[in-house]
Protein backbone atom coordinates (compact mmCIF):
# COMPACT_ATOMS: atom_id res chain seq x y z
CA UNK A 1 0.00 0.00 0.00
CA UNK A 2 1.13 3.33 -1.27
CA UNK A 3 0.55 6.29 1.49
CA UNK A 4 0.38 10.24 0.62
CA UNK A 5 0.69 12.92 2.90
CA UNK A 6 -0.67 16.74 0.96
CA UNK A 7 0.33 19.23 3.57
CA UNK A 8 -1.59 22.39 2.78
CA UNK A 9 -2.07 25.78 5.13
CA UNK A 10 -5.58 25.25 5.32
CA UNK A 11 -5.81 21.28 5.25
CA UNK A 12 -3.69 18.24 5.19
CA UNK A 13 -5.07 14.97 3.89
CA UNK A 14 -3.76 11.66 4.28
CA UNK A 15 -4.24 9.46 0.98
CA UNK A 16 -4.25 5.26 0.89
CA UNK A 17 -4.08 3.50 -2.58
CA UNK A 18 -2.90 0.18 -3.95
CA UNK A 19 -0.42 0.57 -6.99
CA UNK A 20 -2.06 -1.38 -9.97
CA UNK A 21 -1.02 -2.16 -13.66
CA UNK A 22 -2.35 1.63 -14.96
CA UNK A 23 -1.69 3.19 -12.23
CA UNK A 24 -3.02 3.60 -8.37
CA UNK A 25 -6.73 3.22 -6.99
CA UNK A 26 -7.25 4.98 -3.89
CA UNK A 27 -8.85 3.26 -1.25
CA UNK A 28 -8.73 5.87 1.55
CA UNK A 29 -8.96 9.13 2.05
CA UNK A 30 -9.15 11.11 5.27
CA UNK A 31 -8.78 15.65 5.62
CA UNK A 32 -8.53 17.67 7.99
CA UNK A 33 -7.43 21.33 8.88
CA UNK A 34 -3.91 22.47 10.12
CA UNK A 35 -5.05 26.19 10.51
CA UNK A 36 -4.55 27.01 13.95
CA UNK A 37 -2.65 23.28 14.67
CA UNK A 38 1.09 23.78 15.56
CA UNK A 39 3.31 21.16 13.84
CA UNK A 40 3.59 18.70 16.35
CA UNK A 41 -0.23 18.19 16.78
CA UNK A 42 -1.24 17.73 12.48
CA UNK A 43 2.28 15.37 12.68
CA UNK A 44 0.90 13.54 15.56
CA UNK A 45 -2.74 13.13 13.24
CA UNK A 46 -0.60 12.19 10.50
CA UNK A 47 1.00 9.16 12.36
CA UNK A 48 -3.24 7.94 13.68
CA UNK A 49 -4.24 8.00 10.49
CA UNK A 50 -1.28 6.17 8.67
CA UNK A 51 -1.67 3.55 10.98
CA UNK A 52 -5.46 3.10 10.86
CA UNK A 53 -5.18 2.97 7.49
CA UNK A 54 -1.85 0.39 7.39
CA UNK A 55 -3.87 -2.07 9.77
CA UNK A 56 -4.32 -4.68 7.49
CA UNK A 57 -1.80 -3.70 4.60
CA UNK A 58 1.55 -2.62 5.78
CA UNK A 59 2.71 0.49 4.11
CA UNK A 60 5.56 0.24 1.29
CA UNK A 61 6.35 3.81 1.10
CA UNK A 62 4.92 7.56 2.11
CA UNK A 63 5.19 10.58 -0.17
CA UNK A 64 5.00 13.84 1.11
CA UNK A 65 3.48 16.89 -1.13
CA UNK A 66 3.66 20.44 0.61
CA UNK A 67 4.49 24.28 -0.60
CA UNK A 68 7.83 25.40 -0.57
CA UNK A 69 10.52 26.13 0.83
CA UNK A 70 12.07 22.71 1.40
CA UNK A 71 14.56 21.15 1.28
CA UNK A 72 13.44 17.88 -0.44
CA UNK A 73 17.27 15.73 -0.63
CA UNK A 74 17.31 16.29 3.11
CA UNK A 75 13.52 15.62 3.67
CA UNK A 76 13.29 19.30 5.73
CA UNK A 77 10.42 21.86 5.46
CA UNK A 78 11.46 25.13 6.04
CA UNK A 79 9.01 27.49 7.14
CA UNK A 80 6.68 28.02 3.90
CA UNK A 81 4.56 31.40 4.26
CA UNK A 82 1.34 29.76 4.12
CA UNK A 83 2.82 27.36 7.15
CA UNK A 84 3.06 29.10 10.11
CA UNK A 85 5.70 27.21 12.74
CA UNK A 86 6.74 24.66 10.19
CA UNK A 87 10.55 26.05 10.70
CA UNK A 88 12.74 23.31 9.87
CA UNK A 89 10.43 20.64 10.14
CA UNK A 90 12.33 16.83 9.08
CA UNK A 91 9.66 15.19 8.46
CA UNK A 92 11.21 12.51 5.83
CA UNK A 93 13.09 11.52 9.47
CA UNK A 94 10.06 11.17 11.39
CA UNK A 95 7.72 8.92 8.98
CA UNK A 96 10.92 6.71 8.09
CA UNK A 97 11.39 6.36 11.67
CA UNK A 98 7.67 5.57 12.83
CA UNK A 99 6.86 3.37 9.70
CA UNK A 100 10.33 2.03 8.85
CA UNK A 101 9.65 2.84 4.83
CA UNK A 102 11.08 4.87 2.36
CA UNK A 103 10.26 8.60 2.68
CA UNK A 104 9.98 11.26 -0.11
CA UNK A 105 9.14 15.17 0.20
CA UNK A 106 8.80 17.41 -3.06
CA UNK A 107 7.07 20.72 -3.51
CA UNK A 108 3.79 20.62 -4.60
CA UNK A 109 4.76 22.28 -7.73
CA UNK A 110 6.93 19.43 -8.88
CA UNK A 111 4.43 16.57 -7.04
CA UNK A 112 1.57 18.27 -9.45
CA UNK A 113 3.81 17.54 -11.94
CA UNK A 114 4.74 14.23 -11.39
CA UNK A 115 0.75 13.37 -10.97
CA UNK A 116 -0.49 14.74 -14.32
CA UNK A 117 2.54 13.32 -15.76
CA UNK A 118 2.27 9.98 -14.45
CA UNK A 119 -1.93 9.71 -14.41
CA UNK A 120 -3.34 13.18 -16.01
CA UNK A 121 -2.91 14.90 -18.81
CA UNK A 122 0.84 14.33 -19.37
CA UNK A 123 0.59 10.75 -19.56
CA UNK A 124 2.79 9.09 -22.29
CA UNK A 125 4.74 13.04 -22.68
CA UNK A 126 8.10 13.53 -22.29
CA UNK A 127 8.01 17.20 -21.44
CA UNK A 128 5.55 18.82 -19.70
CA UNK A 129 5.44 21.93 -17.98
CA UNK A 130 2.50 21.98 -14.54
CA UNK A 131 1.57 25.38 -13.76
CA UNK A 132 -0.16 25.53 -10.28
CA UNK A 133 -2.35 28.49 -10.76
CA UNK A 134 -3.93 28.70 -7.28
CA UNK A 135 -3.49 31.41 -4.44
CA UNK A 136 0.03 31.68 -6.13
CA UNK A 137 1.86 30.41 -9.09
CA UNK A 138 4.75 28.05 -9.63
CA UNK A 139 6.14 25.28 -12.40
CA UNK A 140 6.32 21.54 -12.05
CA UNK A 141 9.03 20.60 -14.72
CA UNK A 142 9.04 17.40 -16.72
CA UNK A 143 11.92 17.08 -18.82
CA UNK A 144 13.32 14.84 -20.92
CA UNK A 145 11.12 11.76 -19.14
CA UNK A 146 12.63 13.27 -15.79
CA UNK A 147 11.62 15.65 -12.95
CA UNK A 148 13.75 18.74 -13.22
CA UNK A 149 14.58 20.69 -9.64
CA UNK A 150 17.47 22.54 -10.44
CA UNK A 151 20.79 23.18 -8.77
CA UNK A 152 19.06 24.34 -5.42
CA UNK A 153 15.85 22.87 -5.82
CA UNK A 154 13.75 25.94 -6.86
CA UNK A 155 13.43 25.18 -10.86
CA UNK A 156 9.74 26.48 -11.72
CA UNK A 157 9.53 29.20 -9.99
CA UNK A 158 7.93 31.07 -13.23
CA UNK A 159 5.82 33.22 -10.61
CA UNK A 160 8.66 35.52 -10.66
CA UNK A 161 9.06 36.27 -14.25
CA UNK A 162 8.23 39.75 -14.20
CA UNK A 163 5.90 40.42 -17.25
CA UNK A 164 5.40 44.79 -16.52
CA UNK A 165 7.53 46.78 -15.16
CA UNK A 166 4.37 47.65 -13.14
CA UNK A 167 1.26 45.66 -12.06
CA UNK A 168 0.05 43.93 -9.06
CA UNK A 169 2.45 42.33 -6.78
CA UNK A 170 2.86 38.79 -6.30
CA UNK A 171 6.32 36.51 -5.48
CA UNK A 172 8.05 39.98 -3.90
CA UNK A 173 7.69 41.83 -7.00
CA UNK A 174 5.43 44.17 -8.71
CA UNK A 175 4.44 42.95 -12.51
CA UNK A 176 5.51 39.38 -12.02
CA UNK A 177 4.09 36.56 -13.03
CA UNK A 178 1.87 35.76 -9.98
CA UNK A 179 1.15 39.48 -9.45
CA UNK A 180 -1.34 38.77 -12.69
CA UNK A 181 -2.05 35.15 -12.94
CA UNK A 182 -2.85 33.87 -9.42
CA UNK A 183 -6.03 34.22 -7.35
CA UNK A 184 -4.46 36.94 -5.16
CA UNK A 185 -3.10 38.47 -8.15
CA UNK A 186 -6.58 39.08 -10.22
CA UNK A 187 -8.07 40.05 -6.79
CA UNK A 188 -5.08 42.80 -6.83
CA UNK A 189 -5.84 43.52 -10.22
CA UNK A 190 -9.39 43.99 -9.51
CA UNK A 191 -8.37 46.09 -6.73
CA UNK A 192 -6.51 48.23 -8.93
CA UNK A 193 -9.73 48.97 -11.60
CA UNK A 194 -11.60 49.77 -8.83
CA UNK A 195 -9.21 52.20 -7.72
CA UNK A 196 -9.27 53.81 -10.71
CA UNK A 197 -13.15 54.04 -11.43
CA UNK A 198 -13.37 55.94 -7.90
CA UNK A 199 -10.87 58.28 -8.52
CA UNK A 200 -12.99 58.91 -11.74
CA UNK A 201 -16.19 59.44 -9.33
CA UNK A 202 -17.06 56.00 -10.98
CA UNK A 203 -17.34 52.18 -9.47
CA UNK A 204 -16.94 48.82 -10.65
CA UNK A 205 -19.45 46.00 -10.18
CA UNK A 206 -17.68 43.66 -7.67
CA UNK A 207 -17.40 46.85 -5.58
CA UNK A 208 -19.59 49.17 -4.88
CA UNK A 209 -17.65 51.31 -2.53
CA UNK A 210 -13.92 51.95 -0.95
CA UNK A 211 -14.26 50.33 2.03
CA UNK A 212 -15.34 47.46 0.41
CA UNK A 213 -12.11 47.66 -1.19
CA UNK A 214 -9.96 45.09 0.88
CA UNK A 215 -12.51 42.68 0.80
CA UNK A 216 -12.44 41.74 -3.18
CA UNK A 217 -11.62 38.52 -3.97
CA UNK A 218 -11.17 36.33 -7.25
CA UNK A 219 -14.11 34.22 -6.73
CA UNK A 220 -16.10 37.30 -6.63
CA UNK A 221 -15.12 38.50 -9.89
CA UNK A 222 -15.09 35.13 -11.61
CA UNK A 223 -18.50 34.59 -10.68
CA UNK A 224 -19.52 38.11 -12.13
CA UNK A 225 -17.80 37.52 -15.42
CA UNK A 226 -19.01 34.14 -15.76
CA UNK A 227 -22.32 36.00 -16.22
CA UNK A 228 -20.94 38.48 -18.56
CA UNK A 229 -20.54 41.27 -16.52
CA UNK A 230 -18.03 43.69 -18.11
CA UNK A 231 -16.07 44.90 -15.41
CA UNK A 232 -15.42 41.66 -14.48
CA UNK A 233 -14.66 40.68 -17.37
CA UNK A 234 -11.99 43.18 -17.81
CA UNK A 235 -9.61 41.58 -14.83
CA UNK A 236 -10.00 38.39 -16.36
CA UNK A 237 -8.96 39.33 -19.85
CA UNK A 238 -6.01 41.01 -18.60
CA UNK A 239 -5.30 38.45 -16.60
CA UNK A 240 -5.86 35.94 -19.60
CA UNK A 241 -3.12 38.25 -22.09
CA UNK A 242 -0.49 38.05 -18.86
CA UNK A 243 -1.43 34.54 -19.27
CA UNK A 244 -0.41 34.11 -22.85
CA UNK A 245 2.85 36.29 -21.96
CA UNK A 246 3.95 34.16 -19.18
CA UNK A 247 3.09 30.88 -21.51
CA UNK A 248 5.08 32.15 -24.71
CA UNK A 249 8.08 32.58 -22.59
CA UNK A 250 7.63 28.97 -21.24
CA UNK A 251 7.03 27.74 -24.76
CA UNK A 252 10.10 29.68 -26.05
CA UNK A 253 12.55 28.44 -23.73
CA UNK A 254 11.49 24.59 -22.98
CA UNK A 255 9.84 23.69 -26.05
CA UNK A 256 7.91 21.26 -24.25
CA UNK A 257 5.03 18.50 -25.54
CA UNK A 258 2.29 20.28 -22.78
CA UNK A 259 1.63 23.18 -20.27
CA UNK A 260 -1.02 21.68 -18.01
CA UNK A 261 -3.19 24.80 -15.69
CA UNK A 262 -4.24 23.76 -12.18
CA UNK A 263 -6.71 25.08 -10.09
CA UNK A 264 -8.68 28.72 -11.33
CA UNK A 265 -7.70 27.44 -15.14
CA UNK A 266 -9.82 24.31 -13.97
CA UNK A 267 -13.03 26.31 -13.56
CA UNK A 268 -12.21 29.52 -15.10
CA UNK A 269 -11.00 28.58 -18.50
CA UNK A 270 -13.32 29.94 -20.41
CA UNK A 271 -12.59 33.56 -18.97
CA UNK A 272 -8.88 33.17 -19.80
CA UNK A 273 -7.99 30.93 -22.86
CA UNK A 274 -9.24 33.36 -26.11
CA UNK A 275 -6.90 36.05 -24.73
CA UNK A 276 -3.76 34.11 -23.92
CA UNK A 277 -4.30 32.21 -27.26
CA UNK A 278 -4.15 35.40 -28.92
CA UNK A 279 -0.98 36.31 -27.08
CA UNK A 280 0.65 33.23 -27.96
CA UNK A 281 0.43 33.57 -31.45
CA UNK A 282 1.81 36.37 -31.60
CA UNK A 283 4.38 35.67 -29.50
CA UNK A 284 5.86 32.45 -29.66
CA UNK A 285 7.80 30.94 -32.17
CA UNK A 286 5.53 28.99 -34.72
CA UNK A 287 6.99 25.58 -34.16
CA UNK A 288 7.53 24.88 -30.93
CA UNK A 289 4.30 26.88 -30.03
CA UNK A 290 1.69 24.58 -32.37
CA UNK A 291 3.74 21.33 -30.59
CA UNK A 292 2.67 22.18 -27.56
CA UNK A 293 -0.68 21.82 -25.95
CA UNK A 294 -2.21 23.95 -23.16
CA UNK A 295 -4.85 22.21 -21.31
CA UNK A 296 -5.94 21.83 -17.66
CA UNK A 297 -5.06 19.18 -15.18
CA UNK A 298 -7.00 16.13 -16.42
CA UNK A 299 -6.36 15.28 -12.50
CA UNK A 300 -9.10 17.83 -11.63
CA UNK A 301 -9.78 18.24 -7.74
CA UNK A 302 -8.07 14.94 -7.32
CA UNK A 303 -4.79 16.29 -8.25
CA UNK A 304 -3.53 16.65 -4.73
CA UNK A 305 -4.02 13.12 -3.47
CA UNK A 306 -2.31 11.74 -6.96
CA UNK A 307 0.45 14.53 -6.14
CA UNK A 308 1.29 12.75 -3.30
CA UNK A 309 0.56 9.09 -4.23
CA UNK A 310 3.29 9.58 -7.31
CA UNK A 311 5.81 10.55 -4.34
CA UNK A 312 5.23 7.78 -2.92
CA UNK A 313 5.49 5.82 -6.37
CA UNK A 314 8.42 7.37 -6.89
CA UNK A 315 10.41 5.92 -3.55
CA UNK A 316 9.69 2.41 -4.95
Amino acid sequence: MLIGVDIGGTKCAVIAAKRTETGVDILAREAFATAGKTPQAVIERFDGVIRRFTEKEPCEAIGISCGGPLDSEKGVILSPPNLPGWDHIEITRHFSEVFGVPTRLINDANASALAEWKYGAGKGLNNVVFLTFGTGLGAGLILDGKLYSGATDTAGEVGHIRLGEYGPVGFGKSGSFEGFCSGGGIANLGRIYAQEAFQSGKCVSYCKNAEYMPKINAKEIAELAQVGDADAKRVFDECGRKLGMGLSIIIDILNPDAIILGSINLRCENLLKDAALSVIEREALLQPRTACKIVSAGLGEKLGDYAALSIAAMNL
